[in-house]
């Protein structure tokens, strides 16, 4: 399941014009795994093993998600390192994150991991503003579609192996 908001807007005013991006999109799926077990791979940031567009991190094994925590991370995509800020973290529920990449383009992207009775649903969602939210979407947007599935799959395989 994926929600999609697409939003531009071209101001005038000051005698120059403007234009104002944002993309947002929701993947959502379903999880055999128990929320304890999504949860601990998603806030192991050293760990991005099943991250589709992570490569590496420069975080001590082990080092878990918490509020302020600046650190950076290598894309499969580029040699070249970008910034990671965790915003927020409400244990097993959610985790928000903005990545500090590039001028010109805002970018946030926040997990939820939801128990219900069929099992655990991920929920995630990225949010892209600026003007070159459009060019960085249509980069980047296979990898996004695979994350929520990625991680739902690493938790199940990691049950697996555990059970």
């Amino acid at each position: 399941m994926m929600i999609l908001c697409f939003s531009f807007k071209l101001l005038a005013g000051r005698g120059r014009l403007s234009c104002q991006f944002l993309v947002c999109k929701t993947y959502r799926t379903l999880s055999n795994a128990p929320v304890d077990i999504l949860w601990q791979k998603l806030i192991d940031l050293a760990d991005v093993s099943w991250h589709p567009l992570f490569a590496k991190t420069n975080l001590p094994q082990g080092l878990k998600a918490k509020p302020g925590l600046i650190y950076q991370v290598v894309t499969r995509l580029t040699p070249i390192p970008i910034k990671l800020f965790v915003e927020n973290v409400c244990p097993q529920k959610l985790l928000s994150i903005r990545i500090l990449a590039i001028a010109g383009i805002e970018q946030r992207i926040t997990y939820q991991i939801e128990s219900t009775l069929c099992g655990s649903y991920i929920s995630y969602s990225v949010t892209l503003r600026g003007w070159l939210s459009p060019l960085l979407w249509w980069l980047i947007r296979p990898y996004f579609s695979r994350v929520a599935q990625d991680l739902a799959q690493a938790a199940e395989n990691g049950l697996a192996l555990d059970g």
